[in-house]
């Protein structure tokens, strides 16, 4: 599976992730353990689905470590996308 991948490191709950997208894509936010699923293609929960419009903000919702993950859901085609932590 293609993925772009951000490690978002330690993140306090309430912080916002900002998720700026050249074209529409799958943003999921996970931790650790659900990202781990994830990479093995397995199930997994995450916060986010399909975004339309950019940029996306997300809010961590609990202290942890976190990650964001940019796909195309399978179809073709390719994204560019910036990461960042507004705080």
């Amino acid at each position: 599976m293609n993925f772009i991948h951000n490690d978002l490191g330690v993140l306090n709950g309430g912080e916002v992730v900002e998720v700026t997208l050249s074209s529409q894509a799958n943003v999921r936010l996970m931790d650790s353990s659900n990202f781990s699923s994830y990479r093995q293609g397995g199930e997994h929960r995450f916060f986010g689905g399909l975004a339309k419009q950019t940029p996306l903000r997300l809010q961590i919702p609990n202290a942890g470590h976190w990650h964001i993950a940019i796909d195309l859901g399978g179809y073709g085609g390719s994204v560019r996308a910036g990461v960042r932590v507004l705080g």
